[in-house]
Parts: structure tokens; sequence; C-alpha cells
């Protein structure tokens, strides 16, 4: 059996022993040099943000069992999408479906931002009071729904190896789970890391309480999307131990911080803009 094969026919686990490896070396690094004080004890935060992240595996599961490595085989062995098509080399097409890939996580991420309609579901990972290892798994299920949705229609237009998918499952899930991360690197690390990767200090700006700030930094782990196209911000304003995470009118702790309160959260309040070009900070926003 060759690597290709034993990485697809095993893929499950090894996308499962990446996510709980990478879980449990975040949540020890929290631990030893956390960046700032939670505003939520662990033991809540823990219990309401996985519970959520085992509702969407649950639901996943059930209404789409062969999962984006399901799309890719199945779309290989149709011949479907560009790099099916065009015959490229393994290892091109490999590093082109990966980096394919993370460009239209950022343009999602952006859209979930522009549009009211989607922001409603995309708010329950920004109500999040704290900023740690598992806020980066923290989403609605119907956001996780549309998610997979755009996931299988490019990988049915890309053709991408299924390697490449699981690589990218893989990467994606890791760097979500360290750039949410509670933990505090050197300046002078951070500062070379986040032209290779999308550092903590990089994302956490994105989860600010101003709209300037929330509207900036959308990449998970590229980190050159954001400078290409001018949505980068290099420090929150009040600096990461001073700044306030969340979103204004959203700070209730049955609302935020517990399971219940996220899923109902998206049907809360009227539908309002939430413009992507709000980037100028306001001290009367209330976004």
């Amino acid at each position: 059996m060759g690597f290709a094969e034993f990485v697809t026919t095993h893929e499950k686990v090894i996308r499962m022993s990446f996510f709980f490896a990478m879980l449990a070396i975040m949540a020890i690094w929290e631990v030893v040099t956390p960046r700032r004080k939670l505003t939520v004890s662990k033991p809540v935060r823990w219990l309401n943000n996985l519970g959520i992240v085992f509702l969407n595996s649950l639901i996943i599961r059930l209404i789409f069992p062969a999962a984006a490595v399901g799309v890719a085989i199945f779309a290989s062995k149709q011949g479907w999408g560009v790099l099916n098509y065009y015959q490229v080399p393994f290892w091109l097409a490999t590093v082109v479906s990966v980096i394919t890939l993370d460009f239209i996580v950022y343009l999602q991420h952006v859209m979930v931002h522009a549009i009211p309609a989607l922001w409603r579901l995309h708010r329950v990972h920004h109500a999040d009071p704290d900023f740690d290892v598992t806020t980066g798994a923290r989403f609605h299920p119907l956001e996780i729904i549309l998610s997979m949705l755009i996931k299988f229609a490019v990988i049915i237009i890309l053709g991408p190896p299924v390697i490449a998918v699981i690589i990218f499952e893989v990467l994606l899930n890791a760097t979500a789970m360290f750039n949410h991360g509670n933990v505090k690197l050197p300046k002078s690390v951070d500062r070379i890391v986040r032209w290779f990767m999308v550092t903590p200090d990089m994302h956490r700006v994105h989860h600010s309480i101003n709209d300037d700030e929330a509207n900036s930094n959308f990449g998970f782990n590229l980190p050159w999307w954001d400078r290409l196209f001018g949505t980068y911000k290099d420090q929150p304003r009040k600096g990461h131990e001073n700044m306030t995470i969340g979103i204004h009118q959203y700070h209730e702790p049955k609302q935020v911080s517990w399971l219940p309160g996220m899923l109902l959260l998206p049907f809360k309040g009227k539908i309002s803009d939430y413009a992507i070009n709000r980037r100028e900070w306001r001290k009367s926003d209330k976004g």
C-alpha cells in the first residue's frame, strides 16, 4: 500500500488524531503562557464550545456521510475538475489545490461578514466573549453546512487530488486551533511567523468588538490574502491585553456562552447591515 493510498484509507483516523493532538497541545500551552485572562470559566467554555463542535460533527456525518474527501474521490473517478481535465503533475496539483482551497476559505470568510443574513450565522463565532483554542471550532451548524456545500462545489470544479483535500482539512483544523489560541508568542517570533502563517496575535485582532478591527485579518491559515487584498491590520488599537473581544449587543452569558443560546443567536434581533467597508473606527459604532 502506497503512502497516498494509506492516507486516503485512514483519513478519518488521521484527521481526528491531528485534531485531538493539536487541541491538547494548545490547551497545555494556554495554561503555561496565557495571553489574556478569561472572562468566562474554562470548564463552561470547553463544555459549551466543544459541545457545539460535537453537535456539528454529528450533523455533518448524518447529512454528508462522504464529506469532502468522498466528493474528491468521486470527482477523481469521474474525471471532473480543471486539474483532472488538464492532467497536471501530482505535486503541482496538490500545492495548487491546498492554496486554492485556502483562498476560498478567505473569500467565504469575507462573504459571511459582508452579507447580513450570513453574518447572523457567523456572529455565533464572534460572540464568544473570550478567545482561546475552542473558539476556533465554535460555529453554528447552519454555517458549517454552508461551508461544506461551498467546499463540495470548489472540489467538483477544481478536481484536486484526494490527498490534497486531506492535507487541507488537517491544516485548516490545526491552524484554526493554533491561531485562536490564548497563547503568547515573543514579538520577534510572531513578526516572522505571520509572514507564513496566521498567528494568534494576528487573528485576535479580527475578534475585536470594534468594527474596523473585526473586518480585518480574515485569513485562517495563509496570511497572504489579507496583505494582498488590503484587509490586514497589524495590531489592535488597545493592545492584546486590553482589547475587548466579542460583539457590542451580544454579551449575556446565557446567549453567548451556553450552547442553547448559541444555537438561537442567529434568530435573535433584526437583520441589520454589517457592511464590509466599515473599516474606519468610530466610538459610536454598535456593529
